[in-house]
């Protein structure tokens, strides 16, 4: 089986890294394959495991990520640093196994005029103003649902529901369900400007289309990064036919893992 090895620069993520790639050379059935891998071992954190998905994702639909954890938290990342052998031997007994969340498709028109931008985010896109409030006309599907008013608008998938988009108030949704999010950052709501005030979940046969009214000042980012500061005409999110996937040998179920990342070890003495 092909493995790339995918770690951040950090000193403990290089010596994991390190330690990883003699392992799987000296093993028989196992080879390292930065450029046609099956597998693609992420060796950091969450970032880190976001970055491998994005240098990935062309050939997305051909591999199943794994994620070694050496930070502070990692949410995606079913190993720890000091389970190498363990996962080396898992990856010697692999029969295919995997979990396959959803995945955000962006498709972006410029005011240009030139050709839509298609874009995946694995956690969320957002769409913000450079300064002052932020304008724009929401729609699902093709029927206008509100106009906004505020910093601006996060799309997410399940799995992204845990990053930005619950920092900024959306609700949490578990990876099985085949949904995308849209929630609303810091919107206006008064006499004069009025949103729903709610994150919104959208099913697999509907999607959301936002136009924003003062275009030449809209930052878009897919997973915290830039991706355009062109003038944007409008933005549809969708969920995408394609679906990132995970090598089970281990995999926490997903409210455990919610509840070990955001409120710790429960102590039901006190």
């Amino acid at each position: 089986m092909k493995i790339a090895i995918y770690s951040n620069l950090g000193e403990s993520s290089n010596i994991v890294a390190t330690s990883l790639k003699k392992k799987i050379e000296e093993s028989p059935d196992l080879s390292i394959d930065g450029l046609n891998p099956e597998i693609v071992i992420s060796v950091g954190g969450d970032g880190t495991l976001l970055s491998a998905f994005h240098h990935y994702q062309d050939i997305s639909d051909r591999i199943r990520l794994v994620g070694i954890h050496t930070g502070h938290l990692g949410f995606y990342t079913d190993w720890r640093d000091y389970e190498v052998a363990e996962l080396v031997d898992s990856l010697e007994h692999d029969n295919g196994q995997s979990v396959t969340y959803p995945l955000l498709d962006i498709r972006v028109n410029y005011v240009s005029g030139g050709p839509a931008d298609y874009g995946l985010a694995l956690n969320e896109s957002t769409l913000k103003q450079i300064s002052g409030s932020m304008v724009a006309d929401v729609y699902i599907k093709d029927t206008l649902f509100e106009s906004f008013r505020g910093d601006g608008l996060c799309v997410s998938t399940p799995s992204g529901s845990t990053a930005y988009n619950k920092s900024v108030g959306g609700a949490i949704i578990n990876p099985t369900l085949n949904a995308i999010q849209m929630a609303e950052i810091s919107s206006i709501n008064n006499r004069v400007f009025r949103t729903l005030g709610s994150p919104l979940i959208i099913s697999p046969d509907e999607w959301v289309k936002i136009v924003p009214k003062s275009s030449n000042r809209t930052i878009l980012t897919c997973d915290h990064q830039i991706i355009s500061n062109e003038a944007v005409e409008s933005v549809e999110y969708r969920i995408s036919k394609r679906r990132i996937a995970f090598a089970q040998y281990r995999h926490t179920q997903f409210w455990r893992r919610v509840s070990n990342s955001f409120i710790g070890k429960v102590n039901l003495d006190d």
